[in-house]
């Protein structure tokens, strides 16, 4: 199971795609008119004027799941699927369609949602592709679905430098931020496996515009390791896991 996170302006352009496949079959939706496509698009757009600030107000994440999967995932398993996904990563009080399509060999389904809720208010997007993984991999181990070959499963021992130092601090990082409540702990973690951080300011301020890790000869930016290791959301990660540990 892999969840990709996309952002969009247009409910007409990512509504017709999904929609619009031969094999297209909508499987659930909330808070929309189902008369036909048209129908669908406006009822999200309506929707979205209610906050005219939030320039991307589409929300579109296509949910793909392993070919060996595929006699496990009806399509009520699917659906089932996805509202569990939606919930894990806070997306709810608005509107949806989830939407299943056959024109690949894997069985995958498209989520697409009103980042203007229906209240009026924008569904945060805070940290989203980092959550997205956590909430699959939980989903994953749930319900026994099959794990992909992705960071996880790589094989160190077939890489080549530079990847090779890159997967390890990728890992290292990975591991250190589960234990990790602020910025002198995760740096105490990556230094005792011999990974150097450091913080790139903007000109001859304190104020920090980019993260760096170091590894033997090879150095990396954060988003060149993953993208989820930018300082800004590296940042947003640690804080919630302060937040986290404070005592109740």
């Amino acid at each position: 199971m892999i969840g990709k996170i996309i952002k969009g302006r247009s409910f007409k352009g990512c509504i017709s795609y999904v929609l619009g496949k031969e094999d297209a079959k909508l499987l659930d939706s909330e808070g929309v008119l189902l008369r036909d496509i048209k129908s669908i698009i406006n009822s999200f757009y309506m929707q979205s004027l209610m906050n005219p600030q939030l320039a991307k107000s589409v929300g579109h994440i296509p949910l793909a799941y392993s070919k060996e999967d595929a006699s496990k995932l009806t399509d009520e398993f699917m659906v089932k699927l996805a509202k569990e996904y939606m919930k894990a990563m806070q997306i709810g009080n608005t509107q949806y369609i989830i939407v299943r399509h056959h024109d690949r060999e894997h069985p995958h389904c498209h989520i697409v949602f009103n980042r203007v809720d229906n209240d009026g208010k924008t569904i945060s997007d805070r940290n989203d592709h980092f959550r997205n993984e956590k909430v699959t991999k939980a989903l994953k181990e749930k319900y026994g679905l099959t794990f992909g070959v992705g960071k996880e499963k790589v094989n160190i021992h077939r890489l080549n430098e530079p990847d090779k130092t890159k997967y390890e601090i990728y890992k290292t990082i990975r591991s250190a931020l589960k234990s990790s409540g602020n910025w002198n702990q995760f740096k105490n973690t990556l230094n005792r496996e011999n990974i150097e951080l450091k913080f790139k300011y903007k000109g001859q301020t304190n104020e920090i515009q980019g993260i760096s890790f170091s590894k033997g000869d090879y150095s990396f930016k954060g988003s060149e390791i993953d993208r989820s290791f930018s300082y800004s959301k590296l940042n947003v990660i640690l804080t919630e896991n302060a937040l986290e540990q404070q005592p109740i």
